[in-house]
């Protein structure tokens, strides 16, 4: 799947399902979600669980910072194009997001926005990641994706700690033009 097809999906439904396991997972399948974040997967399930997601028509993408058992190398880029149909990943490693477009990978880089500090770095980062689309962490803390907003001109995803319809509705109205969470009753918004 293509960009312009995740940006049209995101759009029409701007929940995104971030899944930990098998019985999220089966949740995942069954909502109206079009995209669902593998956050939890291991180098031998990787695989099977992209395989399911694309099997209900659904964008998967695999966060590789979180993909036991193997390493922070680009290596794990070139496993997942050759092994899986996944459509994109997420990191929150600038290298690694900008070798992922190498791929042919759909780019989400997750910041964690804990302090002026990282806020202020998100630029440079930026700068050397090239990425697609912005992750950033907590998404219930509406008042930083605003900021993110202005800053940046990159659309953003917002994820962590979203938790309720009011947090969804807010960081829409913040600027992002999706939420992610691992909260399957947010999925049925």
């Amino acid at each position: 799947m293509s960009l312009a097809d995740f940006s049209s999906r995101i759009e029409s439904n701007p929940v995104i399902a971030g899944i930990k396991g098998e019985e999220a997972l089966e949740k995942a399948l069954s909502s109206e979600c079009e995209a669902v974040f593998i956050l939890k997967s291991t180098i031998m399930n990787v695989g099977e669980l992209v395989k399911k997601i694309k099997a209900e028509g659904k964008m998967a993408f695999v966060h590789v910072d979180l993909l036991e058992g193997v390493s922070s190398k680009e290596i794990i880029l070139h496993y997942l194009q050759e092994t899986t149909e996944a459509d994109g990943i997420i990191s929150s490693k600038a290298p690694m997001v900008k070798q992922a477009k190498n791929y042919g990978f759909i780019t989400i880089h997750r910041f964690f926005l804990m302090d002026s500090m990282s806020y202020h770095s998100i630029d440079k980062q930026i700068l050397n990641s090239n990425p697609d689309f912005i992750e950033i962490c907590p998404g219930g803390m509406t008042k930083t994706i605003g900021w993110v907003k202005e800053k940046i001109d990159i659309p953003i995803i917002a994820s962590g700690l979203v938790c309720d319809k009011e947090d969804v509705v807010a960081a829409l109205g913040k600027g992002a033009i999706g939420v992610s969470s691992t909260n399957t009753d947010v999925w049925q918004l």
